[in-house]
Protein backbone atom coordinates (compact mmCIF):
# COMPACT_ATOMS: atom_id res chain seq x y z
CA UNK A 1 0.00 0.00 0.00
CA UNK A 2 1.47 3.42 -0.69
CA UNK A 3 0.30 6.47 1.44
CA UNK A 4 -1.59 8.17 -1.68
CA UNK A 5 -3.79 5.67 -1.61
CA UNK A 6 -5.28 6.20 1.87
CA UNK A 7 -8.17 8.26 2.05
CA UNK A 8 -10.47 9.37 5.04
CA UNK A 9 -14.19 8.58 4.92
CA UNK A 10 -16.02 12.37 5.42
CA UNK A 11 -18.48 10.60 7.57
CA UNK A 12 -15.97 10.42 10.50
CA UNK A 13 -16.19 14.23 10.34
CA UNK A 14 -20.00 14.48 10.18
CA UNK A 15 -20.04 16.94 12.80
CA UNK A 16 -17.71 19.53 11.45
CA UNK A 17 -19.23 19.62 8.01
CA UNK A 18 -22.24 21.23 8.22
CA UNK A 19 -21.86 24.28 5.56
CA UNK A 20 -19.76 25.45 2.96
CA UNK A 21 -17.09 26.62 5.62
CA UNK A 22 -16.56 24.16 7.82
CA UNK A 23 -16.19 21.92 4.88
CA UNK A 24 -13.34 23.84 3.72
CA UNK A 25 -11.65 24.32 7.07
CA UNK A 26 -12.18 20.39 7.52
CA UNK A 27 -10.43 19.60 4.24
CA UNK A 28 -7.79 21.76 4.73
CA UNK A 29 -6.94 20.45 8.36
CA UNK A 30 -7.27 16.72 6.39
CA UNK A 31 -4.48 17.66 3.63
CA UNK A 32 -2.47 19.38 6.49
CA UNK A 33 -2.45 15.89 8.34
CA UNK A 34 -1.21 14.31 4.79
CA UNK A 35 -4.02 12.67 3.26
CA UNK A 36 -4.52 13.35 -0.76
CA UNK A 37 -8.11 11.61 -1.01
CA UNK A 38 -11.11 11.91 0.69
CA UNK A 39 -14.66 9.49 0.98
CA UNK A 40 -17.17 12.00 0.45
CA UNK A 41 -20.23 11.02 2.77
CA UNK A 42 -22.31 12.44 5.76
CA UNK A 43 -21.65 16.27 4.85
CA UNK A 44 -24.09 19.03 4.84
CA UNK A 45 -25.60 20.85 1.35
CA UNK A 46 -23.22 22.01 -1.01
CA UNK A 47 -23.00 22.42 -4.91
CA UNK A 48 -20.86 19.51 -6.09
CA UNK A 49 -18.67 22.62 -8.15
CA UNK A 50 -18.01 24.17 -5.19
CA UNK A 51 -16.91 21.11 -3.34
CA UNK A 52 -15.03 20.29 -6.37
CA UNK A 53 -13.11 23.52 -6.23
CA UNK A 54 -12.62 23.16 -2.43
CA UNK A 55 -10.99 19.83 -3.00
CA UNK A 56 -8.57 20.71 -6.12
CA UNK A 57 -7.52 24.04 -4.28
CA UNK A 58 -6.52 22.12 -0.97
CA UNK A 59 -4.98 18.98 -3.84
CA UNK A 60 -7.50 16.47 -2.64
CA UNK A 61 -9.35 14.32 -4.49
CA UNK A 62 -12.58 12.59 -4.46
CA UNK A 63 -12.15 8.82 -4.55
CA UNK A 64 -15.42 7.64 -3.86
CA UNK A 65 -18.46 8.79 -2.55
CA UNK A 66 -21.64 7.10 -0.05
CA UNK A 67 -25.00 8.11 -1.84
CA UNK A 68 -28.34 7.73 -0.67
CA UNK A 69 -29.85 3.86 -0.94
CA UNK A 70 -32.83 4.93 -2.20
CA UNK A 71 -31.39 7.09 -4.65
CA UNK A 72 -29.04 4.31 -6.09
CA UNK A 73 -31.76 1.94 -6.75
CA UNK A 74 -34.37 4.52 -7.79
CA UNK A 75 -32.95 7.13 -9.38
CA UNK A 76 -29.08 5.37 -10.67
CA UNK A 77 -28.53 8.46 -13.43
CA UNK A 78 -28.68 11.00 -10.70
CA UNK A 79 -25.87 9.45 -9.26
CA UNK A 80 -24.51 8.48 -12.44
CA UNK A 81 -24.24 12.40 -12.68
CA UNK A 82 -23.68 13.15 -9.25
CA UNK A 83 -20.12 11.46 -9.83
CA UNK A 84 -19.39 12.42 -13.25
CA UNK A 85 -19.37 15.77 -11.25
CA UNK A 86 -17.01 14.94 -8.54
CA UNK A 87 -14.70 13.58 -11.09
CA UNK A 88 -15.20 10.44 -9.22
CA UNK A 89 -15.32 6.53 -10.19
CA UNK A 90 -16.47 4.79 -7.35
CA UNK A 91 -19.42 4.87 -5.28
CA UNK A 92 -21.22 2.26 -2.48
CA UNK A 93 -24.35 1.71 -1.75
CA UNK A 94 -24.54 2.87 2.07
CA UNK A 95 -27.29 0.24 4.20
CA UNK A 96 -29.89 -1.59 3.73
CA UNK A 97 -32.77 0.72 3.72
CA UNK A 98 -36.00 -0.78 4.54
CA UNK A 99 -34.93 -3.89 3.39
CA UNK A 100 -37.10 -6.90 4.91
CA UNK A 101 -34.72 -9.67 6.10
CA UNK A 102 -37.17 -12.32 7.30
CA UNK A 103 -38.26 -12.76 3.39
CA UNK A 104 -35.46 -14.67 1.59
CA UNK A 105 -37.83 -13.62 -1.46
CA UNK A 106 -37.62 -9.91 -0.68
CA UNK A 107 -33.70 -10.25 -0.36
CA UNK A 108 -33.73 -11.62 -3.76
CA UNK A 109 -35.38 -8.99 -5.19
CA UNK A 110 -33.54 -6.23 -3.16
CA UNK A 111 -30.40 -7.98 -4.54
CA UNK A 112 -31.54 -8.14 -8.43
CA UNK A 113 -32.18 -4.47 -7.85
CA UNK A 114 -28.38 -3.57 -6.78
CA UNK A 115 -27.48 -5.30 -9.23
CA UNK A 116 -29.78 -3.35 -12.60
CA UNK A 117 -28.31 0.02 -10.42
CA UNK A 118 -24.68 -1.62 -10.59
CA UNK A 119 -25.27 -2.21 -14.83
CA UNK A 120 -26.09 0.88 -15.51
CA UNK A 121 -23.30 2.82 -13.66
CA UNK A 122 -21.06 0.31 -15.21
CA UNK A 123 -22.43 1.64 -18.39
CA UNK A 124 -21.20 5.02 -17.25
CA UNK A 125 -17.96 4.37 -17.20
CA UNK A 126 -18.37 3.99 -13.01
CA UNK A 127 -18.10 1.41 -10.28
CA UNK A 128 -21.12 0.45 -7.80
CA UNK A 129 -19.69 -0.74 -4.45
CA UNK A 130 -21.48 -2.47 -1.44
CA UNK A 131 -20.36 -1.90 2.09
CA UNK A 132 -21.55 -4.14 4.89
CA UNK A 133 -22.65 -3.78 8.47
CA UNK A 134 -22.68 -6.78 10.57
CA UNK A 135 -26.59 -7.19 9.37
CA UNK A 136 -25.46 -9.04 6.05
CA UNK A 137 -23.59 -11.86 7.88
CA UNK A 138 -26.85 -13.28 8.79
CA UNK A 139 -27.69 -16.17 7.44
CA UNK A 140 -31.24 -16.73 5.68
CA UNK A 141 -32.11 -19.80 3.89
CA UNK A 142 -29.02 -21.23 5.03
CA UNK A 143 -26.62 -18.57 4.02
CA UNK A 144 -25.34 -15.14 4.88
CA UNK A 145 -26.80 -12.11 3.27
CA UNK A 146 -23.56 -10.60 2.40
CA UNK A 147 -22.80 -13.89 0.54
CA UNK A 148 -26.17 -13.92 -1.89
CA UNK A 149 -25.06 -10.22 -2.68
CA UNK A 150 -21.68 -10.86 -3.97
CA UNK A 151 -22.73 -14.92 -5.55
CA UNK A 152 -26.14 -13.26 -6.88
CA UNK A 153 -25.28 -9.50 -8.25
CA UNK A 154 -22.28 -10.14 -10.08
CA UNK A 155 -21.54 -6.38 -11.26
CA UNK A 156 -21.78 -5.46 -7.86
CA UNK A 157 -17.97 -4.90 -6.23
CA UNK A 158 -16.87 -4.81 -2.83
CA UNK A 159 -16.29 -2.38 -0.21
CA UNK A 160 -16.00 -4.42 2.95
CA UNK A 161 -16.07 -2.60 6.48
CA UNK A 162 -13.44 -4.04 8.41
CA UNK A 163 -15.06 -3.67 11.69
CA UNK A 164 -18.55 -4.60 10.75
CA UNK A 165 -16.99 -7.96 9.10
CA UNK A 166 -15.36 -8.35 12.70
CA UNK A 167 -18.70 -7.53 14.62
CA UNK A 168 -20.46 -9.90 12.69
CA UNK A 169 -18.70 -12.78 12.72
CA UNK A 170 -16.57 -12.88 9.51
CA UNK A 171 -13.06 -13.04 8.70
CA UNK A 172 -11.58 -10.39 6.92
CA UNK A 173 -9.05 -11.95 4.93
CA UNK A 174 -11.11 -14.40 4.13
CA UNK A 175 -13.50 -11.85 2.36
CA UNK A 176 -10.77 -10.12 0.65
CA UNK A 177 -9.17 -13.53 -0.71
CA UNK A 178 -13.26 -13.55 -1.88
CA UNK A 179 -13.22 -10.80 -3.42
CA UNK A 180 -10.53 -11.31 -5.45
CA UNK A 181 -10.71 -8.69 -8.64
CA UNK A 182 -13.86 -7.24 -7.18
CA UNK A 183 -12.44 -5.43 -3.79
CA UNK A 184 -11.69 -1.50 -5.03
CA UNK A 185 -12.35 -0.15 -1.80
CA UNK A 186 -11.93 -1.23 1.83
CA UNK A 187 -12.99 0.60 4.96
CA UNK A 188 -10.45 -0.19 7.40
CA UNK A 189 -12.09 0.42 10.98
CA UNK A 190 -10.12 -1.01 13.91
CA UNK A 191 -12.38 -3.11 16.39
CA UNK A 192 -11.33 -3.05 20.50
CA UNK A 193 -12.84 -4.59 23.40
CA UNK A 194 -14.06 -1.32 26.24
CA UNK A 195 -13.41 -1.62 30.00
CA UNK A 196 -17.32 -3.00 29.90
CA UNK A 197 -16.26 -5.41 27.42
CA UNK A 198 -17.81 -3.82 24.52
CA UNK A 199 -16.81 -3.84 21.19
CA UNK A 200 -16.16 0.10 20.44
CA UNK A 201 -14.80 1.47 16.84
CA UNK A 202 -10.88 3.21 17.52
CA UNK A 203 -8.03 4.49 15.58
CA UNK A 204 -6.21 2.18 13.97
CA UNK A 205 -3.37 0.73 15.10
CA UNK A 206 -5.49 0.97 18.60
CA UNK A 207 -7.61 -1.64 18.48
CA UNK A 208 -7.49 -5.84 17.66
CA UNK A 209 -7.88 -6.44 13.77
CA UNK A 210 -4.46 -7.85 12.47
CA UNK A 211 -3.77 -5.17 9.11
CA UNK A 212 -0.70 -6.67 8.68
CA UNK A 213 -2.80 -9.62 7.29
CA UNK A 214 -5.97 -7.51 6.21
CA UNK A 215 -4.14 -4.88 4.10
CA UNK A 216 -1.84 -7.43 2.14
CA UNK A 217 -5.19 -9.62 1.40
CA UNK A 218 -7.05 -6.49 0.08
CA UNK A 219 -4.10 -5.15 -1.81
CA UNK A 220 -3.67 -9.06 -3.43
CA UNK A 221 -7.07 -8.83 -4.21
CA UNK A 222 -6.78 -5.30 -6.08
CA UNK A 223 -7.82 -3.16 -3.55
CA UNK A 224 -7.18 0.85 -4.96
CA UNK A 225 -8.28 2.91 -2.11
CA UNK A 226 -7.63 2.18 1.55
CA UNK A 227 -10.53 4.30 3.22
CA UNK A 228 -10.11 5.42 7.29
CA UNK A 229 -13.19 5.90 8.69
CA UNK A 230 -14.31 6.16 12.25
CA UNK A 231 -18.13 5.93 12.98
CA UNK A 232 -17.51 7.83 16.83
CA UNK A 233 -14.45 9.66 17.99
CA UNK A 234 -13.70 10.53 21.34
CA UNK A 235 -12.54 13.73 20.40
CA UNK A 236 -11.99 16.29 17.48
CA UNK A 237 -12.27 13.52 14.66
CA UNK A 238 -9.42 14.95 12.46
CA UNK A 239 -7.40 14.49 15.05
CA UNK A 240 -8.70 10.17 15.47
CA UNK A 241 -8.19 10.19 11.46
CA UNK A 242 -4.23 11.54 11.55
CA UNK A 243 -3.80 9.30 14.30
CA UNK A 244 -5.02 6.51 12.19
CA UNK A 245 -3.13 8.12 8.87
CA UNK A 246 0.07 8.25 10.89
CA UNK A 247 -0.25 4.99 12.21
CA UNK A 248 -0.74 3.40 8.63
CA UNK A 249 2.16 5.08 7.04
CA UNK A 250 4.99 4.63 9.67
CA UNK A 251 3.44 0.37 9.71
CA UNK A 252 1.89 -0.52 6.32
CA UNK A 253 3.11 1.75 3.52
CA UNK A 254 5.90 0.82 1.41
Amino acid sequence: MKSHQIAAQLYTCRDILKTPSDISKTLHRLREVGYTAVQVSGMGPIAEEELVKILEDEGLICCATHEPSVQILDAPQVVIERLKKLNCSFTAYPHPKDVNFEDLDAINAWIQRLDASAVALAQAGLTLCYHNHHTEFRKVGGKTILSRIYDEAPHIQGEPDTYWVQYGGGDNVAWCERLQGRLPLIHLKDYRITEKNEPTYCEIGAGNLDFSKIIPAAEKAGCQWFIIEQDECPGDPVDSLAQSFRYLVKNHCE
